[in-house]
């Protein structure tokens, strides 16, 4: 049968407007983050507008399964056609149906990419490709309900209970179910699912849909045909929960893969390269700050290399000498000069008096050149009488403070930073 005659009788056909319409009110609805904030990362593109929409592509699958296989047997195509082999007969009615699915999966993406004018990568396609085969496999399991429940009642009720199994799994525990169910999260920036996190779930849909496909044997003892179909699904069930069972709420993510510019030395400044235009400014800014500071008498080792957030796992900079931080978003003046002056203002305790902070900054602001990057930050913070009252008194000490000899003021940093705990404050 040709895929056009196919698709003439097809569920797709009154069923496919509904469909996409239902994709285009999630795509709309959907959106958490402006695309922006991914910074071309395709893969990360892609994968937001999936995150609610697997569900939605996995119940359509399994129920127009469901009808396709209600209406041919209904037709009494299996009596009809005894000859045809029923795998061909089944991949002529699903196809239309799968292609339907595919459709609800790669639309958004592709209109997200280009919206966002994102070349798409080898690596943005792994979670695509992995609903696609699920997608296939749920079709292939409301197939085989059909051949045996009521069409009208059966329809309904998986496209209800498939879309819950799926989208529920990001609310439940234990993990491991998310993680096989073929919902994935978004993915932040540099990030790439590895292949075994979009393996599991494939291995558990595909071994169910394959030991069902073995009860279609044309030859062999029912009996056994049901033991080995059996033997299969529960392989790939058993198999999916071995290897998910012990992961976290996120699955093994491969990080730090963008593509990052260096420059300069001491310290020497990397950012990722869709960001690198303000590469320049942020280690020059930088190296003022750390040499500024230095000089005034502020304690501490100056870092070696500088590194944004995003371009690995946060623990691969840990230490004196590497610093992170976000510089992507420090594409305005003193942005990037602010960051650093505050991560080389290291107070001996962890949490310091509200005060004393702002003391220590504005004063590291003033001596820096970065006062209206301080008096930014507190408003951002909020305007109220309190935090007026603060600075006024965080004001009338750092005058004070500026007012003395170089090394009075130096001795003055080196006592404020390692002064006795107290009262807490950001």
């Amino acid at each position: 049968m040709k895929f056009t005659t196919a698709l003439r009788s097809s569920s797709v056909r009154w069923a496919g407007p509904v469909v996409l319409l239902l994709t285009s009110l999630y795509y709309l609805t959907g959106e958490v983050a402006p695309l922006s904030q991914y910074h071309h990362w395709a893969p990360a593109i892609v994968s937001a507008p999936l995150m609610v929409l697997y569900a939605l592509a996995y119940a359509v699958s399994a129920a127009l399964g469901v009808w396709e296989s209600g209406r041919l047997r209904k037709a009494h195509v299996w009596e009809l056609l005894p000859s045809r082999s029923r795998y061909r007969v089944a991949a002529n009615a699903l196809l239309p149906v799968v292609i339907l699915s595919w459709l609800v999966l790669l639309l958004p993406s592709a209109v997200s990419l280009v919206r966002s004018g994102t070349v798409p990568s080898l690596d943005s396609l792994r979670l695509p490709l992995m609903g696609m085969v699920i997608s296939v496999a749920h079709a292939i399991v409301g197939f085989t309900l059909g051949s045996v429940l009521p069409q009208l009642i059966a329809t309904p009720v998986v496209a209800v209970v498939d879309w819950i199994a799926v989208a529920f799994t990001r609310a439940t525990e234990p993990y491991w179910l998310r993680h096989v169910s073929g919902q994935f999260s978004d993915i932040g920036f540099g990030e790439v699912p590895r292949l075994v996190s979009v393996a599991a779930p494939v291995l558990l849909a595909g071994g169910i849909a394959i030991g069902l496909m073995l009860l279609w044997l044309p030859f062999g003892p029912r009996a056994l045909r049901g033991v080995l179909a059996l033997g299969v699904a529960l392989a790939g069930v058993l198999g999916a929960h071995h290897i998910t069972r012990d992961w976290p709420h996120t699955p093994p993510m491969a990080t730090g893969l963008a593509a990052v510019d260096c420059t300069g030395e001491q310290p020497r400044v990397c950012m990722p390269q869709v960001a690198s235009e303000h590469l320049a400014q942020a280690q020059r800014e930088a190296s003022d700050v750390l040499r500024t500071l230095h000089a005034a008498g502020v304690p501490g080792t100056a870092p070696t290399r500088i590194e944004d957030l995003l371009t690995g796992t946060a623990s691969a900079g840990s230490g004196d000498r590497v610093w992170r931080m976000s510089l992507m978003s420090a594409d305005q003046p003193h942005e990037a000069g602010y960051q650093v002056m505050v991560r080389a203002l290291k107070f001996r305790c962890a949490q310091v008096p509200v005060v004393r902070a702002h003391s220590v900054w504005l004063w590291a602001a003033t001596r820096t050149g970065q006062v209206e990057a301080y008096q930014d930050r507190r408003r951002r913070e909020g305007v109220t009488p309190q935090s007026q009252q603060i600075e006024s008194e965080v004001g009338a000490q750092v005058r004070d403070v500026l007012g003395r000899a170089p090394g009075e003021q130096a001795r003055w940093i080196r006592s404020t930073l390692n002064s006795s705990c107290t009262a807490s404050s950001t």
